[in-house]
């Protein structure tokens, strides 16, 4: 720390331009260098912290990137079977009603085997938060083609582009649930740049809010990168979201 000024001493001068959210454990992020995972993970603790719910916050992480999430969040967590997150969720939420639950799940676990678990949830409007992380690809398993994986986006197991006609459409699961009339707020946002930072944690707060008053599920969709799966470096990475990931999944509310 310049001059040997302490923290304490900077907060007195009015200088402290960012700390630490204590919601986030000392444990070093398990995620690649350059992965948007750590920031909503951070985005998603600072919301709890600031509505003072830590000790009300019941997370549910399922299998993927995120399966470390409870090493990272110091609040209440929960595994769950890879893509059963909303079904543990709900049973959660109904054993414990006061509490506050939320998931967070990649596109691979909540798009694909989840595909169920995640339309019925929402169908049932059980009053949850869903955290989507969708980087357009298995990450964690070796970068297969996932349910989101763009046309003639190349992976593991689609190595010369994703084909249509022989691999289907990609998802845009979000657009899918926000039909339902469980659904009382979705939206899709990302985390790449400052300003869509604060436009993600308010998303965030709100799906929080939302479910504080009761009014049902509430899913924010947060486009990512995977810049060990796509094989770019993180700048590259953020470069193609930009130019590839974005029209097909433009950010914004949905419902």
């Amino acid at each position: 720390m310049a001059n040997n000024i302490t923290p304490e001493e900077i907060i007195k001068k009015g200088k402290l331009v960012f700390s630490k959210t204590a919601l986030m454990t000392d444990k070093v992020l398990s995620y690649c260098p350059g992965c948007g995972h750590g920031v909503v993970h951070r985005l998603t603790m600072e919301v709890i912290e600031e509505m003072g719910i830590q000790d009300k916050t019941i997370g549910v992480a399922p299998v993927g990137c995120s399966v470390l999430a409870y090493e990272f969040m110091n609040i209440d967590m929960q595994q769950a079977p890879h893509g059963r997150a909303p079904a543990v969720a709900t049973g959660i939420k109904r054993a414990f009603p006061d509490k506050f639950v939320f998931t967070y799940q990649g596109d691979g676990d909540l798009a694909a085997i989840g595909t169920s678990e995640t339309i019925h949830a929402c169908n049932r409007a059980e009053n949850i938060v869903i955290i989507f992380v969708n980087n357009g690809i298995y990450g964690m398993t070796g970068g297969q083609m996932a349910p989101t994986t763009l046309e003639g986006m190349k992976s593991s197991t689609s190595p010369y582009g994703r084909d249509i006609e022989m691999m289907g459409h990609p998802i845009k699961i979000t657009e899918m649930v926000a039909g339902l009339p469980g659904v009382c707020f979705a939206t899709r946002q990302a985390v790449h740049k400052p300003g869509l930072v604060r436009k993600t944690k308010k998303a965030i707060r709100k799906a929080f809010e939302n479910q504080r008053d009761k009014k049902g599920t509430s899913i924010v969709e947060v486009v990512s990168n995977c810049n060990s799966g796509w094989k770019m470096t993180p700048v590259k990475s953020n470069e193609w979201l930009e130019e590839n990931m974005l029209s097909f999944f433009p950010l914004g509310d949905i419902k």
